[in-house]
C-alpha cells in the first residue's frame, strides 16, 4: 500500500528540473564543496547529507552573523537549489536569519527518486544537520515550506514540540485536494496537511496569493483556520503561485513575523501580536476578496522596504507580465528612495535592482502545471 502511495506521488507531485540547474564541485585547495553556475557568496557551506532511506541530498547553509534564528526552507516543485540560491541569499540578509535549504531526493544533484516518504527523510536529514553540525537548538528553528514543501515541513513540525515557528507559503491541503474537491482524506492521498496542521504547537504564518491558479487560496485559508496558534496571515492580492516574492508586502510581513517570534519563545494568540481577526478574514474563494495584511495599516506612510526578487514565474505569463512586474519593482524602489533621506539609500535601491536582474537571468521558470496528471487539462 505504501508503494502505491509513493507511485501516485511520483506521478502527479514531483517535477524536478531536468537537467538540474547546477552542479557540485570541490575546490582543489582543501576540497570544500561549492555550487556551480551561481554567484559566490561568503559564509555559505555546501553539504551532502545522508538520509535514513539511503539517498544523499545536497544542501546549502547560509550564515548571517547577526542571526539568532535559523530557517529550514523546503522549496516548491519544479525548482532546485541552483534556482533558489539567490532567493535564499536575499532572505538571509533581509530577515537576518541563518538559512538551510536542501534539494529533495531526485532533485538537483541529490540522489534517489522523489517520493513522499523520501521527502520526509530528506527534511529529517537537513534538521539533523542543523543540530549536529551547527549546534542549532529546536527552539531556534523556523520551518518554511513552499507549495509541495509544506508537506515535509508540517510532517516534521508535528514531531518538534519546542519548534519556534512555521511559515507556509502557498501550501496545499493535500495532494489529492489540489486536483479534486474531495471532502475527506483517503488512504492513498499524499501530504495530508489538513490532518497534521492541528498538531503543530508553535505559531504558524500562512502566505497565499489570491490569484493562485495552481493551489487555490482556499487551501491556505483552511490550513490557517485549523492552526492551533494562528499568526496574522498574508493574502497577497493578485499573487499567483510562483511570484509572491516580488510583492513588497511579502518581505514586510515576513520580517514582522520573524521579529515577533524572535521576541517570544512561544508566541500565543492572546498576546495581542498574532491575529487581526477583522483583517484576517477570507472568503471560501479568496480570489474574490482583497488582500488583508498588516501593510494596510501602513499605507499612510511611505514604504521603506525594497521588494524581494522573484525566483520563478509562470511560463505562460512571462511575456505578458514580466514587464509589468519589473515596472512595479522599479516604482517601489523609486518610492523608497524618495521617502528616505539617508545618503546611502539610493545606492542600496540600485543594488537591489541589480540583484533582481541577476536573479532573473539565473533562475528557471516554475511549471505551474506541476500537480496535473499526465493528459489533464490546465
Amino acid at each position: 500500500m505504501g508503494a502505491v502511495t509513493s507511485s501516485m506521488a511520483a506521478r502527479f507531485a514531483f517535477f524536478p528540473p531536468s537537467p538540474p540547474s547546477y552542479s557540485v564541485a570541490a575546490d582543489e585547495s582543501g576540497g570544500k564543496l561549492r555550487i556551480t553556475d551561481v554567484a559566490e557568496r561568503d559564509n555559505v557551506d555546501v553539504l551532502k547529507l545522508a538520509t535514513k532511506r539511503g539517498t544523499q541530498i545536497v544542501a546549502v547553509y547560509m550564515r548571517n552573523p547577526a542571526a539568532s534564528l535559523t530557517v529550514l526552507y523546503s522549496h516548491g516543485n519544479a525548482a532546485d537549489l541552483g534556482q533558489m540560491y539567490e532567493l535564499f541569499s536575499e532572505l538571509r540578509v533581509h530577515l537576518r536569519v541563518n538559512l538551510l535549504g536542501y534539494d529533495y531526493s531526485g532533485y538537483g544533484q541529490s540522489t534517489g527518486k522523489p517520493t513522499e516518504q523520501n521527502t520526509y527523510a530528506d527534511i529529517e536529514a537537513a534538521y539533523r544537520c542543523l543540530e549536529e553540525t551547527y549546534g542549532v537548538k529546536e527552539e531556534d528553528v523556523i520551518l518554511y515550506g513552499q507549495s509541495v514543501g509544506s508537506g515535509p515541513t508540517l510532517d516534521l513540525a508535528t514531531r518538534l514540540p519546542r519548534l519556534r515557528a512555521v511559515v507556509l507559503h502557498s501550501p496545499i491541503l493535500s495532494g489529492l485536494r489540489v486536483m479534486y474537491p474531495v471532502k475527506r482524506t483517503y488512504w492513498f492521498d499524499i501530504y495530508k496537511n489538513i490532518d497534521k496542521i492541528p498538531l503543530v504547537k508553535c505559531p504558524v504564518l500562512v502566505i497565499h496569493g489570491t490569484a493562485d491558479d495552481v493551489v487555490d487560496c482556499s487551501h491556505g485559508k483552511q490550513l490557517w483556520e485549523r492552526c492551533k496558534e494562528k499568526y496574522e496571515p498574508l493574502w497577497v492580492k493578485g499573487g499567483n503561485h510562483c511570484d509572491l516574492e516580488i510583492y513588497p508586502e511579502y518581505i514586510k510581513h515576513l520580517r514582522k513575523f520573524i521579529s515577533a517570534v524572535e521576541k517570544s519563545a512561544h508566541l500565543r494568540t492572546d498576546s495581542g501580536l498574532s491575529i487581526d481577526s477583522e483583517n484576517s478574514r477570507c472568503s471560501t474563494d479568496c480570489r474574490d476578496k482583497p488582500r488583508s495584511s498588516t501593510d494596510q495599516r501602513e499605507r499612510s506612510r511611505p514604504s521603506m522596504e525594497r521588494e524581494m526578487p522573484r525566483h520563478s514565474i509562470d511560463r505562460r505569463e512571462r511575456s505578458r507580465s514580466s514587464i509589468d512586474r519589473r515596472e512595479r519593482l522599479r516604482k517601489s524602489v523609486d518610492h523608497s528612495e524618495k521617502a528616505n533621506n539617508s545618503t546611502d539609500q539610493p545606492e542600496k535601491a540600485r543594488n537591489s535592482i541589480d540583484r533582481f536582474g541577476d536573479m532573473m537571468r539565473s533562475v528557471g521558470l516554475c511549471n505551474i502545471d506541476c500537480f496535473k496528471p499526465t493528459g489533464a487539462g490546465v
